[in-house]
């Protein structure tokens, strides 16, 4: 159902622009947490630290797992609006409307875990694990 949404919003959305992939320029500057607890030894994580990064991602898993539920049944609504003949324009952007929020949610929880994170973690650390991620540049 959410992969129908992501279809039409994909397909409109690469009917305007055909741009080659660029990196993301915020992923540069924060750390994924599979990451971080995968090189934990590599960079000296202390206890608190993995305590504390530990319990922000499961912090996180629980909005994401609600978010995620939510979007399915919104997701769902939007599917059987569409179905319609005709279909109420209307509806379909004002369902559209709540799904896009939910995603929105699910992005900024996403987001503010990353920067948790990377709060926790030193400056040396922080460069270690950019070169254990292969910045060459930064």
């Amino acid at each position: 159902m959410n992969s129908l949404l992501c279809a039409v919003l994909l397909v409109s959305s690469a009917a305007v622009t055909v741009e080659t992939p660029r990196p993301d320029p915020m992923a540069e500057h924060l750390f994924p947490p599979d990451l971080v607890m995968a090189h934990g030894r590599e960079i000296g994580l202390d206890d608190r630290q993995r305590a504390a990064i530990k319990e922000a991602i499961q912090a996180s898993q629980s909005k994401f797992l609600d978010a995620q539920w939510s979007m399915q049944e919104e997701s769902q609504k939007l599917v059987q609006i569409l179905q319609a003949r005709p279909v109420d324009e209307a509806a379909v952007l004002a369902q559209a409307d709540r799904v896009m929020s939910l995603e929105r949610d699910v992005k900024r929880t996403h987001l503010s875990l990353l920067v948790r994170i990377k709060n926790l973690l030193t400056v040396e650390q922080q460069a270690r694990l950019r070169e254990l991620r292969g910045d060459s540049k930064r």
